[in-house]
């Protein structure tokens, strides 16, 4: 038996409640360059995520909107992981992280965003962990269109 595997889940539970009761980087951003809207039909699920590129690196990143635990504190999650980081580098947890949800887990450190690696348990919730993920990405490549995860 597993003793280490309630403490995990306790330890993912006080993470994800701790973002979603106060998210990080939750506010528009009036000088943002980049943004995109996100929805999970399947949910209700809606966020926008801003972005503000400056010389290849995300020098900034916010989101509003509203969600379940989950997809609010993977938003606040990601804007904490990709602040100050290159876009390629961003572009890549992007993959990593949906591929941990729904795939073979890639061998890289995850930081914060291990504790969201519960989801996969959950495959109805794994669209509510992406949603911001999927956004963001749109974000950066200028997608025009609302990002969605159905």
């Amino acid at each position: 038996m597993n003793d280490s595997a309630p403490d995990l889940r306790e330890l993912y539970q006080e993470v994800i409640f701790d973002h979603n009761r106060q998210p990080r980087n939750f506010h528009a951003m009036a000088d943002a360059d980049h943004q995109a809207d996100g929805h999970n039909p399947l949910c209700g699920d809606q966020l926008t995520v801003y972005l503000r590129l400056e010389d290849g690196l995300v020098k900034d990143v916010s989101f509003v909107g509203h969600g379940c635990a989950i997809s609010t504190a993977s938003a606040s999650l990601m804007t904490e992981a990709v602040k100050g980081k290159p876009v390629a580098e961003v572009e890549a947890l992007f993959h990593d992280f949906h591929a941990l949800l729904t795939d073979v887990p890639p061998d890289r450190d995850f930081g914060k965003l291990a504790v969201l690696s519960g989801v996969r348990e959950f495959p109805a919730r794994v669209k509510c962990a992406t949603l911001a993920w999927h956004t963001l990405h749109n974000a950066i490549v200028g997608a025009q269109e609302p990002a969605r995860t159905e």
